[in-house]
């Protein structure tokens, strides 16, 4: 009988081990999902692009880049700011534009690092967080002000290196949401020159989910991007946003593109518009206008519509 007890002795030990093991396991895999890169290191390089334009703008600038983070203690959602920004402004007097990202959904901001670093190398200081659930805005216009402050203080490497007048704001999924709710709904709503939003959780969709957004009320330049032939907003939402929004705008679907994707692989465009709306680059802004717009006669790209007032 003791022979027998010590059998089940070591059987109840080895399957205590290997429970313990199997969950190790598990919360490993699980926090390898949750922090994964969701950018390929070398995108600007795998993305394949279908016009001059967006070969050129999807390459890297020609600016040298570094990187700040800070905690926030204010908020446990947005937990640190992560700002990349192009490496010359610690030592000239010169202001730099503003791009603000919105994640999409649990998505943090050290998940698409190579997004970030890509548009600071164009002369942008790009500006994100860890929020996990983004919709509302309310988080990523705190993220503004958070730069705004520094911007005044004069211990931070960003004293007087924001150029107020140019800020624009970028999110993908439920972030693509959350463009919307902060250019219209936040405290900051009117310093906010342009947007773009990529692959938007459609309108019905975002309302049944209690994350309703009102693309109607947009003023500023937009473009709102998707992937095709699926994408979580449809080409009728994306024809209906384009309908009812009044500014300058441009809606268009990158062929053969999952939404995953669409986090990364517009970005010769995202960047060309930014350039132009935020850097005045003419050349960059040639990729949209007339009726030989590069986007127009870009392979990748489909089912495109835009509505200039001036074009």
């Amino acid at each position: 009988m003791k022979t027998v007890g010590k059998v089940i002795l070591i059987i109840v030990i080895v399957l205590i081990i290997l429970v313990i093991l199997i969950y190790l396991g598990l919360k490993k895999i699980w926090t390898n999902l949750l922090t994964a890169p969701m950018t390929p290191e070398n995108y600007i390089i795998e993305v394949m692009t279908g016009g001059d334009l967006e070969a050129k703008y999807i390459a890297s600038g020609r600016y040298e880049t570094s990187y700040f983070e800070a905690d926030y203690l204010e908020n446990a959602d947005i937990k640190k700011i992560e700002v990349w920004y192009p490496t010359e402004l610690e030592t000239n007097s010169a202001k730099y534009p503003v791009v603000l990202f919105i994640n999409g959904t649990g998505v943090s901001a050290s998940r698409y690092r190579p997004v970030f670093e890509h548009l600071a190398s164009w002369g942008f200081i790009a500006i994100g967080n860890e929020d996990p659930s983004t919709w509302e805005g309310k988080k990523a216009d705190a993220t503004l002000s958070w730069l705004l402050a520094a911007n005044e203080d004069e211990t931070s490497v960003f004293y007087h290196r924001v150029d107020e007048e140019n800020i624009g704001i970028t999110g993908h999924s439920q972030g693509g949401v959350g463009v919307f709710s902060t250019i219209n709904n936040t405290e900051h709503k009117d310093m906010y020159k342009c947007a773009v939003s990529l692959s938007p959780t459609q309108e019905d969709t975002a309302e049944a989910l209690k994350m309703p957004y009102d693309s109607s009320k947009t003023t500023i330049p937009v473009m709102i991007l998707a992937g095709a032939p699926n994408d979580v907003i449809s080409l009728e939402g994306l024809n209906d946003m384009f309908s009812k929004i009044s500014s300058d705008v441009v809606v268009a679907r990158r062929s053969h593109t999952d939404h995953g994707k669409m986090l990364y692989s517009a970005d010769g465009y995202v960047t060309a518009w930014f350039m132009w709306q935020l850097q005045g680059d003419e050349e960059a802004g040639t990729a949209f206008l007339g009726k030989n717009a590069e986007i127009l006669r870009n392979v990748n790209w489909q089912d495109i519509r835009i509505n200039f007032s001036n074009n």
